[in-house]
């Protein structure tokens, strides 16, 4: 399909931030309750990454598990069950059991998919416990090797002299990278071509054979093909430019100033998990997100830490789903 310049309003930067939950909890890490709370999971945890191995999701996952589950004394496994938009993964756990012990790794997807799904077996608004939002994952602009721009505004000039004839690549319809596009497009005043993927790194393989002329997509799954000399990147959409990638500059350095956008991953448990279980999931999350090593992880996987509160994630996820539904509607948009 053509994507044109969609109707969206003058704070369009804001509700998409919101929706993908990136400016608002992109704050410091919240400190731990000091007292250590008496709950301990019973036996091994699950943790579902409701999304294809190797994806932003799962990878900022297996970074994380290994040491939450060595401050919790019980091994985390890392389960990827996708399918549905990652709605197979979530009714796993909203069906589970609420001890602790199967665990949700879920994207933003979770406050879209109220929003695109029929028929799921599980309402997100009450199916789920939120424990906190983990990492952010700032989307970037990239081109193959073969195609003229060198710059964000080169992109934007051959944007416009040919409307709708430059294709662009994102993880799927209604997904971060969609979302960042459709706000690129109306910012910049282009038309171009969007072309949805089962994830990023589909996206990336079609980029690097040449057979599209962009992506909109992580830094993490765009990456080997930049690294390849198959592509390269124009700007990232984030505040300030990604540590691992010191040389791409942000949109505001390339001329294009509020467009923030990130894919992000986040904790959840099912619903009626016990509040004691949830202040010791979080403090322990904290705990790692801080530790300089998985910071260090993290950061290769061009990923920001966040650990915000129980309440603060609880609190932007209703607000996300609420804004996500308004610009669905607004924008048309829709899965097939």
């Amino acid at each position: 399909m053509t994507l044109f310049p969609p109707v969206l309003g003058r704070r369009a930067a804001l509700v998409l931030g919101a929706a993908t939950l990136a400016s608002p909890l992109a704050a410091p890490l919240a400190t731990p309750a000091v007292a250590q709370p008496a709950w301990s999971p019973s036996r091994p945890i699950r943790l579902i990454v409701p999304f294809a191995a190797g994806g932003a999701a799962d990878s900022a996952a297996r970074s994380i598990a290994p040491r939450l589950g060595e401050r919790l004394d019980q091994t985390v496994v890392v389960e990827n069950r996708t399918g549905a938009s990652g709605s197979v993964g979530g009714a796993a756990v909203a069906q589970s059991a609420p001890d602790g012990t199967t665990l949700l790794f879920d994207a933003s997807s979770h406050i879209v998919n109220p929003s695109l799904l029929r028929g799921l077996p599980f309402d997100y608004a009450t199916a789920f416990t939120p424990v906190s939002l983990a990492v952010t994952f700032p989307q970037v602009l990239a081109v193959k090797s073969g195609f003229p721009a060198q710059s964000l505004q080169d992109f934007i000039a051959a944007a416009r002299v040919r409307p709708g004839q430059i294709s662009v690549g994102t993880q799927g319809n209604a997904t971060a990278g969609h979302l960042g596009l459709v706000e690129f497009g109306r910012r910049a005043g282009i038309e171009v071509t969007h072309v949805p993927y089962r994830g990023g790194a589909d996206a990336a393989r079609d980029l690097a054979a040449g057979t599209l002329d962009a992506v909109f997509i992580t830094a993490l799954s765009a990456g080997p093909t930049v690294d390849s000399g198959r592509a390269r990147f124009l700007a990232v959409a984030s505040e300030q430019r990604v540590g691992v990638r010191p040389d791409v500059p942000t949109f505001a350095e390339a001329g294009l100033p509020g467009l923030v956008i990130s894919e992000w991953a986040a904790l959840l448990g099912p619903a009626g998990l016990p509040p004691a279980a949830v202040t010791r999931l979080h403090a322990e999350l904290v705990a790692v997100l801080a530790e300089p090593e998985v910071r260090a992880r993290l950061a290769q996987l061009a990923a920001e830490p966040v650990g915000n509160s129980p309440d603060a994630f609880a609190a932007d996820l209703k607000a996300g789903r609420d804004r996500m539904a308004r610009l669905v509607r607004e924008a048309n948009i829709r899965l097939d």
